[in-house]
């Protein structure tokens, strides 16, 4: 009896020595330090994107109030209502007048932004890039697919899916700088490791599907042998799909970006071969988490970083990609 009364002193003076020394880290309760992050709810942070409304950013925006959700911390979405980079510059303007906790940006052009979100950063607003980068602006970190990489991947899968020698072409949008990366991933891998898969034009579809199915009418008449086509977004991969099924063409092997609705339905039905999924979830997850870092100073940012080489935050975080086909499809489809 008497050793169980000393085992129950030693347990019961360790625990008190336990919430002693948490007390003297600074926890006024020292439970409360296993609660982990938390912020404030009028702590505001948006997410700013073009062409608001397309379906591609809704698990972006997913991930974004996820993070929000966890932290405590409200969000509010943005986008322009057009492909326009004025209207972009203008709607971030708005958003900056209101002072938020930070910003995330999708760029629709990777020049004309630079003065905005240079801007944003010098009166004290933190700002991310996700999905479309600005390299050269003062932001403190980009969250992306490697899309370079994503070329190299679409690549590899149109050789598998063609099997012989042949050409293609590429739908895209050329003044966008993630779709110039997989453009050139796709090209330099066709022409270094499977040269018998030749690229007979790269084709302007303005991120518009009646455009896109317009360019790829054009296309069928200008090479009717064609054998494959790839497209560097999802909008154009369904203006893609519809000029294939509108001119019977089941012959065509097409590699499409990103897991839309038409997208999927499209693969399902064998019109689409491929599509390159994105992390998009995880781009708007962590650009959050990056800003709520920022903004609550729990990381250790330097003046003037960029100068000084020593950035507070992983410059860039490579969200990943998958390949989708009729074999995984369903495993996309939003829940």
């Amino acid at each position: 009896m008497k050793k169980l009364v000393i085992l129950y002193f030693v347990l019961i003076s360790l625990f008190l020595i336990y919430l002693y020394s948490a007390y003297t880290r600074g926890a006024a309760d020292p439970m409360e330090s296993a609660v982990g992050l938390r912020g404030e709810s009028d702590e505001k942070y948006v997410m700013v994107n073009y062409l608001a409304g397309n379906e591609y950013w809704k698990n972006t925006l997913k991930g974004f109030e996820d993070a929000a959700e966890a932290l405590g911390v409200t969000v509010e979405y943005r986008g322009a209502t057009q492909y326009d980079e004025h209207e972009e510059v203008t709607v971030l303007e708005q958003v900056i007048a209101k002072k938020p906790a930070g910003i995330a940006v999708s760029a629709i052009n990777s020049e004309a932004l630079i003065n905005v979100i240079d801007k944003a950063v010098s009166s004290g607003i933190p700002v991310v890039l996700f999905d479309s980068n600005v390299p050269n602006s003062k932001a403190y970190s980009f969250l992306s697919t490697d899309n370079y990489n994503a070329g190299v991947v679409a690549a590899h899968k149109m050789d598998e899916l063609i099997g012989e020698s042949g050409t293609v072409a590429i739908l895209t949008q050329q003044n966008q700088l993630n779709q110039q990366q997989r453009v050139t991933g796709f090209t330099e891998t066709l022409k270094d490791q499977h040269p018998h898969l030749k690229v007979v034009e790269i084709v302007e579809d303005k991120g518009d599907q009646v455009v896109s199915e317009n360019r790829t009418e054009e296309l069928l008449l200008r090479y009717p042998d064609l054998k494959g086509i790839f497209v560097t977004e999802a909008v154009g991969g369904i203006g893609v799909g519809n000029a294939l099924i509108n001119n019977n063409r089941s012959d065509i092997q097409v590699i499409s970006f990103d897991t839309n609705k038409g997208t999927l339905d499209l693969i399902k039905k064998g019109v689409i071969s491929a599509t390159m999924a994105q992390g998009t979830w995880n781009m708007g997850y962590w650009a959050l988490m990056q800003l709520f870092h920022l903004n609550n100073s729990l990381v250790e940012p330097v003046g003037d970083w960029q100068q000084a080489q020593v950035p507070p935050l992983p410059t860039y975080v490579d969200t990943g990609i998958s390949v989708v086909t009729k074999s995984n499809v369903e495993h996309f489809y939003a829940k």
